[in-house]
């Protein structure tokens, strides 16, 4: 992936509580041959007053994705769910009142409903281009709750 300053990316949080999760960012500067000084677009530092910088690994960048227009969200999609300022991956496991898909962490083990306007298609970042989540082999099994739950794509 080609990073230059000033450009528009995500960056891939790999610590506890927030693995599988993305945040949009701008990279404002170059910090050695593999490093690079980012200014995220929605988090805020301690102190509230301005955005937060810091200094993140290449490996955890990616480009922004393409948005992809979806009608409906199937059980078993994987999407990413905007919350808490960031987008988070999981998984649809069903849908409520009609208006409200619930999605599976499996990092964390929670669900919680969200509107379809709130997610998008997980979609990876490889080999310089990007692969929907539908387009990747999906699973015939998923597990929640300790119990398993077969799944045949149509």
């Amino acid at each position: 992936m080609d990073i230059s300053v000033g450009s528009y990316v995500e960056v891939c949080s790999n610590e506890d509580g927030f693995l599988g999760s993305y945040w949009a960012a701008k990279v404002i500067s170059r910090v050695g041959k593999e490093k690079f000084r980012m200014e995220y677009t929605t988090l805020l530092k301690e102190n509230q007053k301005g955005p937060l910088k810091e200094v993140v690994k290449a490996s955890e960048l990616r480009p922004v994705p393409p948005k992809i227009e979806v009608s409906s969200f199937n059980v078993l999609d994987k999407v990413d769910a905007y919350d808490l300022d960031g987008w988070w991956m999981g998984r649809v496991t069903g849908r409520r009142d009609g208006s409200k898909y619930v999605v599976h962490f499996e990092c964390s083990g929670d669900e919680y409903d969200y509107r379809a306007s709130a997610l998008r298609l997980h979609q990876e970042y490889e080999n310089g281009g990007w692969i929907p989540s539908q387009q990747k082999t999906r699973t015939q099994m998923f597990y929640k709750n300790g119990s398993r739950i077969t799944w045949t794509p149509l």
